[in-house]
């Protein structure tokens, strides 16, 4: 069975602050690449709207509450779209990026990451 190609890749973004912190965002260093062996736009049509404490600092609740209201989505946005992170743990960073792409009316979102913690 074929699942459905994405229209785009999403790298799930850092705040400004913590991209400063950082000196370079890791989602988008996965995407980029990926999206040229693949032949598929990377768009950034998220943004982090509040900085928010680092998650590997939080349990599983007070992640998902750590996002609440972090990303805002902007387009033109695709119907399909996959979005792209360095790491799942509980998955509270990418429900709230897809939660925010779904409101702004992409229709489907998948998540792709590197590597998942137990």
């Amino acid at each position: 069975m074929e699942l459905p190609r994405p229209q785009a890749l999403v790298p799930v973004s850092l705040h400004r602050q913590r991209l400063r912190q950082r000196g370079y965002d890791q989602a988008l260093e996965l995407a980029r690449p990926l999206g040229r062996a693949l032949q598929l736009p990377c768009l950034p049509l998220l943004r982090r709207v509040r900085a928010t404490a680092p998650q590997s600092e939080l349990d599983a609740v007070e992640r998902q509450r750590n996002l609440r209201d972090a990303f805002v989505a902007r387009g033109p946005l695709p119907a399909h779209v996959a979005l792209v992170d360095d790491v799942m743990t509980t998955g509270a960073t990418l429900h709230a990026a897809a939660k925010a792409l779904r409101k702004a009316g992409v229709q489907r979102v998948d998540a792709w990451v590197c590597a998942r913690v137990p």
